[in-house]
């Protein structure tokens, strides 16, 4: 368990963050982190078809478990290059599918790494204008994001949601 303290508008927040990567092989066993959880952020590796493929299992096992619960879905590496990104924005669509939330995300360049959990504060809180009192102390970025290449993968992203989902009961 790693504990995320968040100064916010509402008062002082700390997420108990547990990470089930790698935990695959064990199966039921991850189930035993997810008890007791008020939500969750699924992060799954935007240089990675199999890794998306995987969401829709960490996220069946999840509301299996905690029923309900505030989900944001999340793509991580989004500084890679351009040529690097295997998950493109007309792939995302388990998100919309299942109405939770997206963010793209990047851990090595610290790129909206407060959103997820902003966006689960304010659906725990019931505060939508909850903000963040105060910065989040991180580590100092390893990689530098390139803000023009994120916006366009942005803008792709807000086109893709215009588009109708597609018809079949494939989950991805």
């Amino acid at each position: 368990m790693y504990p995320l303290e968040f100064t916010t508008s509402h008062g002082p927040l700390v997420f108990n963050t547990w990470d089930t990567a790698g935990q695959e092989k064990f199966g039921g066993l991850r189930d035993g982190y997810f008890i007791g959880a008020h939500c969750a952020i699924i992060m799954f590796d935007v240089t990675s078809k199999l890794s998306y493929k995987n969401v829709v299992n960490w996220y069946r096992d999840i509301v299996r478990v905690c029923g309900a619960i505030p989900i944001v879905l999340c793509g991580n590496k989004c500084d890679v290059s351009k040529g690097g990104r295997k998950v493109l924005a007309k792939h995302l669509t388990f998100h919309r599918k299942k109405n939770i939330q997206y963010y793209d995300i990047s851990a090595k360049s610290n790129y909206n790494f407060e959103k997820p959990f902003l966006y689960v504060a304010r659906q725990l809180t019931g505060e939508r204008s909850l903000v963040l009192a105060q910065e989040v102390a991180l580590a100092p970025p390893e990689v530098q994001i390139d803000m023009a290449h994120q916006q366009a993968a942005e803008a792709e992203l807000e086109a893709a949601s215009a588009i109708a989902l597609p018809d079949e009961d494939d989950d991805l």
